[in-house]
């Protein structure tokens, strides 16, 4: 399976137009496959929609896409709101849940941490050891490294109730000691973090 992260930043005002369109136009989209996710920022880059998708393989990400264009309706109305769009593959760690419906949200955290060159299968040895017990406090989301797109990437997302819930489940993970998954140094060399909320119409949310 592979996993498509595609984030468009919007023109400041046109959120709430843009994520309403999408979500009307989805339900062409879906005869063909089904959408993953849908959130907007909140906190770190504004004005940005993410919205993931799931497929077998390459191969059948561009049998879908293709003959999703050939609908009428898709893709959404939403290109006159559009002044950046980003699209990156992953693959997800063997410990990355199924992408399927659920209501965990609607506050989610999207890390991503660039790491040198050849460090992911180590990240995910040590993550692997540790993950079940972070996920006592809250629920992953996705654990997964890039193909396509920025490359040595590690994306790793997180659901929470409320920014509240975010900072206390992180200081209790971390008070045991056992968390987080301890790289040695060096090795992540650029990280970043945006607080999503879920539209009403994202599967996961």
């Amino acid at each position: 399976m592979i996993i498509e992260m595609r984030t468009y930043t919007l023109q400041p005002g046109t959120l709430a137009e843009a994520e309403k369109r999408f979500g009307e136009a989805l339900p062409i989209r879906e005869k063909y496959s089904k959408l993953a996710a849908f959130w907007h920022s909140e906190i770190g880059p504004l004005n940005q929609i993410i919205h993931m998708w799931a497929y077998d393989s390459f191969e059948h990400r561009a049998e879908v896409r293709a003959a999703a264009s050939k609908e009428a309706g898709w893709p959404p109305a939403i290109r006159e709101f559009v002044v950046d769009q980003q699209s990156e593959v992953f693959h997800p760690a063997p410990f990355s849940p199924a992408l399927t419906p659920r209501q965990i949200g609607p506050l989610f955290e999207i890390r991503q941490y660039t790491l040198t060159a050849g460090s992911i299968p180590g990240l995910i040895e040590r993550w692997s050891d540790k993950i079940e017990g972070r996920q006592k406090f809250s629920p992953l989301v996705a654990g997964m490294y890039s193909e396509f797109g920025a490359l040595n990437k590690w994306v790793h997302i997180w659901a929470y109730k409320d920014a509240a819930e975010r900072f206390s489940v992180r200081a209790a993970a971390a008070a045991g000691g056992q968390w987080p998954a301890r790289n040695p140094p060096g090795v992540v060399v650029k990280q970043e973090s945006a607080l999503v909320v879920a539209a009403p119409f994202s599967p996961i949310r």
